[in-house]
């Protein structure tokens, strides 16, 4: 009591009695019941800044706190369905090392542009993909085999988001889109893009001329896994060029790209001052893109 006393932790009330004074920081607290709602769910489009479009997206938060009660830095968490990698990212910013796995290669391309714009550059050397094409080869295995698929992945290549999302469906002759801002303005500009896989031919790049028009886009790129022909290139001359008003230089409007030129790292030309295809993950609060890869055997 003198100890307490001394501390100014003793409050006498009107009758004499005695309390002592206890804060919050003091106490350990109610241990994590098995009802959490204390973790909001991503819901509204302005809910939260996680959000990032994908159907089945879960709050970080819930799967950091997961992660935190069954593990420990440096341990392995598997995601065997890791959709737009939520598991992945909070394993990574946990310091725990991580196998994600999903069958769609969009969702693989999604997860890839989450953790760069969490984590940053640095990310990119300390994991690896498989069962991605590497090569020509793979590429047209894939395309025989799955054309959604195909599409998702070509795009990736160029860090676009598949227009179909997660549901195959009619397209209107937009396989993916991709978004810049060039200006003060704030005003969103567009890319479109069309993904073929089989026999392409000029008319194909003039629809694609066609949708521009129709959806007021500034820029259109045409992927092909097979060889551009004359009249194809012909017919992307004759869109003209794209003139920013930022930059002095011209974008030409219909590009023309194969598969492998993006393996060999070609990019699209567009304004680069700031570049929006995904809706961005939230910067990582702490130095998490060391290489904390798995050892590979």
């Amino acid at each position: 009591m003198e100890q307490l006393e001394r501390e100014g932790r003793l409050v006498y009330s009107k009758s004499g009695m005695v309390y002592e004074k206890r804060y919050l920081d003091d106490s350990k607290g109610v241990a994590v019941q098995d009802w959490w709602d204390d973790i909001s769910m991503l819901r509204g489009i302005h809910a939260s800044g996680e959000r990032l479009g994908y159907p089945t997206q879960k709050p970080e938060a819930l799967l950091e706190r997961i992660i935190k009660a069954s593990s420990n830095e440096g341990d392995v968490v598997l995601d065997p369905f890791c959709g737009c990698g939520t598991a992945v990212a909070a394993a990574q910013n946990l310091k725990r090392r991580w196998i994600g796995i999903d069958i769609t290669h969009l969702a693989v391309g999604l997860i890839k542009q989450r953790l760069h714009d969490k984590f940053g550059d640095a990310i990119k050397g300390t994991y690896a993909v498989h069962g991605e094409p590497t090569d020509i080869a793979g590429a047209r295995r894939l395309a025989e085999d799955d054309k959604f698929q195909f599409e998702a992945w070509a795009l990736s290549l160029v860090g676009a988001r598949h227009a179909g999302q997660v549901r195959r469906g009619a397209d209107q002759g937009i396989d993916g889109r991709l978004y810049f801002h060039d200006d003060k303005s704030g005003k969103t500009k567009q890319i479109i893009l069309s993904v073929k896989g089989g026999h392409v031919t000029a008319s194909q790049v003039r629809d694609l001329r066609g949708v521009i028009e129709r959806e007021k886009a500034e820029i259109g790129v045409f992927i092909t896994l097979e060889n551009a022909t004359k009249p194809m290139l012909k017919e992307a001359a004759q869109a003209g060029f794209y003139k920013s008003p930022y930059f002095e230089r011209k974008f030409p409007r219909l590009q023309i790209f194969t598969i492998e030129q993006l393996l060999n790292g070609e990019v699209i030309q567009h304004p680069r001052m700031l570049e929006t295809t995904f809706k961005k993950a939230p910067k990582a609060k702490t130095e998490a893109a060391e290489n904390l890869a798995l050892p590979l055997g």
